[in-house]
């Protein structure tokens, strides 16, 4: 169980999400889209590209480093395009907003920590520390919490761009699920909370009755809600002004979004933009990969590994994994079992986990972790079995909770 879980038997989670939509991940997308675009004619490319959204103005910032020759401002409207806003009475417009883009080449003193004759012993891009966690109450082995909320405003997409029926939403969205425990375990859906664009034309209780049920009966399994679940759409009755009309935008200010909801810790830096010599972006996905493949093993029910890194050098400074009391062998076999399965040096993470081609783009929006829909390398769980037999476990015979679909 997490730290919040050890504080009452019966206590209430809450994790949020946004839409592709939203502000912020507009500029997540943009500056994953650049990256993707870059990593697709060079591999090798160093990338740290930053993006600022407000109203009808994007701006691409940062440092790169490439042999690749792309259209950044055209990427940034295609994108912006894909996301839905394509006409001035949305709020943002893909064809007249304005685009600015002032990028430099890496700092060579950086690049010198991270060049190496021997890919394996890449150095780390910055120092830093990063979590990954897994957990048995998805499928995916991920929080309910979080699963739920993406889910939700993945939902709200997919009506908007396919139900005629629907074409009043917008695409700025946002979704915080409320989930009650009991000794550590998912019980009940206590609240869910929506919030979507819209258009001006849309009667509140309108919006709130389909949304009830094209979204969210659609999308929440009816045996977590009962008849005291609350269920609050467009609070304030009223969301027209929205996207970066509404608000501005910035990349990498969505990290919980971007991970587990809140139920993990999370590292010092942000995702979106960075090629995979960044280890804020790669020891993540080897954080998840160990964690997730601990879990799927039966070593522990919980785990949340931490990796920290010096800028420069391979091997991590710390590696440290908590099983929450959830293990079921000794922790100093967990450590050995890592250091024996995986090789947690930036450039063998980048090898292992084949970072170095264009597939960020879609994780910049509904979350990097537990993604189904999306054939991700850190997702896999290839080890699992491998750790049990060397544990001393056998999977099949493990009584494990039951992860919900």
């Amino acid at each position: 169980m997490s730290i919040a879980m050890l504080k009452s038997p019966r206590f209430l989670f809450t994790s949020e999400s946004v839409s592709e939509g939203h502000p912020d991940k507009i500029c997540d997308q943009v500056s994953d889209a650049v990256l993707d675009a870059l990593l697709e004619q060079d591999p090798q490319s160093r990338v740290a590209c930053e993006t600022a959204a407000n109203t009808g103005l994007i701006m691409v910032l940062g440092e790169i480093t490439t042999e690749a020759f792309v259209d950044i401002s055209q990427i940034a409207r295609n994108t912006i395009e894909k996301i839905g806003y394509t006409r001035a009475k949305y709020g943002f417009d893909s064809e007249t907003c304005g685009v600015v883009v002032s990028v430099k080449e890496q700092s060579p003193d950086i690049a010198q920590g991270v060049n190496s004759t021997n890919p394996d012993d890449t150095g780390a891009g910055d120092q830093g520390m990063m979590f990954g966690y897994a957990c048995r109450e998805t499928d995916s082995l991920m929080p309910l919490p979080i699963t739920l909320a993406h889910s939700l405003v993945k939902r709200l997409s997919d009506v908007r761009r396919t139900d005629p029926e629907m074409s009043y939403l917008r695409p700025d969205g946002k979704s915080q699920v409320s989930i009650e425990y009991a000794y550590g375990l998912p019980q009940r859906v206590d609240t869910i909370v929506i919030a979507t664009q819209h258009d001006d034309r849309v009667d509140t209780e309108q919006l709130r009755k389909e949304l009830t049920e094209k979204v969210v009966e659609h999308t929440v399994p009816a045996d977590l809600i009962d008849s005291d679940t609350r269920i609050l759409i467009n609070a304030t009755g009223r969301f027209v002004v929205g996207g970066p009309m509404g608000d501005a935008g910035l990349t990498g200010r969505k990290i919980i979004v971007d991970t587990y909801g809140g139920m993990a810790r999370h590292g010092g830096g942000a995702f979106s933009g960075k090629d995979p010599t960044k280890v804020d972006r790669s020891g993540s996905y080897m954080s998840r990969y160990v964690a997730k493949n601990l879990v799927a093993g039966g070593i522990a029910d919980r785990a949340e590994v931490q990796l920290a890194y010096c800028i420069g050098v391979a091997e991590p400074v710390a590696v440290n994994v908590e099983t929450f009391g959830t293990e079921r062998i000794d922790h100093d076999k967990i450590d050995d079992l890592i250091r024996q399965n995986f090789d947690l040096r930036p450039g063998a993470i980048i090898k292992t986990l084949n970072l170095r081609r264009p597939i960020y783009t879609p994780v910049a929006a509904y979350g990097h972790f537990g993604r189904s829909d999306l054939d991700l390398p850190w997702e896999k769980t290839d080890q699992a079995e491998t750790l049990a037999s060397q544990a001393g476990l056998e999977i099949s015979n493990l009584d494990l909770p039951s992860p919900r679909a």
